[in-house]
Formats: C-alpha cells, sequence, structure tokens
C-alpha cells in the first residue's frame, strides 16, 4: 500500500488530491467515482462508506476534516486507509474499473480530544 507523505492532525483538516489515469498513463475522467474512510482492519471511520464523488473529473480534491480525523487509540500517531473505486471507458473497453487505495498517517494532538 502506498503511505501519503503528509501527516494528518487529530481533528484538523486533510486534503486527498486525487489524480486519474488509465491504462496507458493518459489522464482521464472516471465514469463513476466513489471513497472510503477505514482504518487498516478494515473498519469504516466517520460513516464515510462508497462516499460519491459527484462529478469526477481528471483530479478531485477530498477534504477530510473534524471526525473523519478523530482518534480513538491511545498511539501517538494511527493509520487511515483511503479507498477509490470507480469504473471508466476507453479504447480497451466500457465500464473498466479503476480502483486503488493509500494510506496516511494522523498526528494524536494531546490537548485536542
Amino acid at each position: 500500500m502506498k503511505i501519503l507523505p503528509l501527516k494528518a492532525k487529530e481533528k484538523g483538516t486533510y486534503v486527498v488530491t486525487l489524480n486519474y489515469y488509465d491504462e496507458d498513463g493518459d489522464a482521464l475522467t472516471p465514469t463513476t467515482m466513489t471513497w472510503t474512510l477505514s482504518n487498516p482492519a478494515g473498519k469504516t471511520i466517520n460513516s464515510r462508506a462508497d462516499v460519491s464523488i459527484a462529478v469526477p473529473s481528471t483530479q478531485n480534491n477530498v477534504v477530510l476534516s473534524g471526525l473523519d480525523l478523530a482518534i480513538t487509540e491511545s498511539a501517538s500517531e494511527v493509520m487511515r486507509v483511503f479507498t477509490i473505486k470507480g469504473t471508466y471507458t476507453s479504447s480497451y473497453g466500457v465500464g473498466l474499473p479503476l480502483n486503488d487505495e493509500a494510506g496516511f498517517y494522523i498526528t494524536n494532538l494531546k490537548a485536542v480530544s
């Protein structure tokens, strides 16, 4: 799994930028696209399962904030998994799957609960 380089801050704001590419490495606009936020064990965080991206383009920004970035564990940082699922059309076919995931860490802030 890829790990995003920037860490989020507990209950702060974190932007995930999505860029989509076809099998030839060319930018594409998906036909459909959803995202899910979970912990590494697969438990959905803050009811963020299969959230639709209403108008997919070659690049979308998903803003996570507040309870999306809440920490209930007692660790100094925790990992979350951001998963995308969608479909696209290319010269190879219609309704082709476009799926990926990346992990990122949230820093536990001592005075934030």
